[in-house]
């Protein structure tokens, strides 16, 4: 997929991509890219106490992000219901990255693009959805390219699915849901 390739490319280069996710657009870059995640930052117009999602293809894409106690680990996603699992974070994580927020969010992708995406760059990507903080989330192409066409570096194509939205949002610890579906 040379798509994917490019989209590799743009962001071991600092570049902003938008992808498509198990039910949004999202919008990413390198998390230890501090300098990219500030421009991620200004282009939604998000406030940084926030915090923002990293998504990988596999565990191990985590190591060093997040602290998983001896034994614990990330349930098997499941595509038509995504889950965002808060996690103890590990010493990779930069405070742009966690916000304010005591945990990590993170989540295991099961979207193909995304996928091949974590794996072209060997690391989680940041996952953010691709809107202004505060306005509905793109879920075609035509509504992405309009809001946000000349302010990423590359919009990778593919499609989002198979849920309809946002993924949930659970505290790995209590397995408390922090955000429904």
């Amino acid at each position: 997929m040379m798509f994917v390739t490019r989209a590799a490319e743009i962001l071991m280069g600092g570049g902003i991509v938008a992808y498509p996710t198990e039910g949004v657009f999202g919008l990413g870059c390198l998390p230890d890219d501090i300098m990219a995640v500030a421009k991620l930052l200004d282009i939604k117009k998000r406030d940084a106490a926030k915090g923002l999602i990293l998504i990988a293809s596999s565990i191990d894409q985590l190591d060093g992000w997040v602290s998983l106690p001896d034994g614990s680990g990330i349930p098997s996603p499941d595509p038509a219901h995504p889950v965002t699992w808060i996690m103890p974070p590990g010493p990779r994580v930069h405070p742009f990255i966690r916000g304010d927020n005591i945990g990590l969010a993170v989540r295991l992708t099961t979207n193909p693009v995304a996928a091949a995406i974590c794996d072209a760059v060997a690391s989680p990507i940041v996952s953010t959805s691709a809107n202004l903080s505060g306005k509905p989330t793109a879920r075609n192409r035509f509504v992405l390219r309009r809001q946000f066409g000349a302010r990423v570096d590359y919009i990778v194509p593919g499609n989002c699915g198979p849920a309809r939205g946002a993924s949930e949002i659970r505290d790995l610890t209590t397995g408390k849901v922090l955000r429904p579906r």
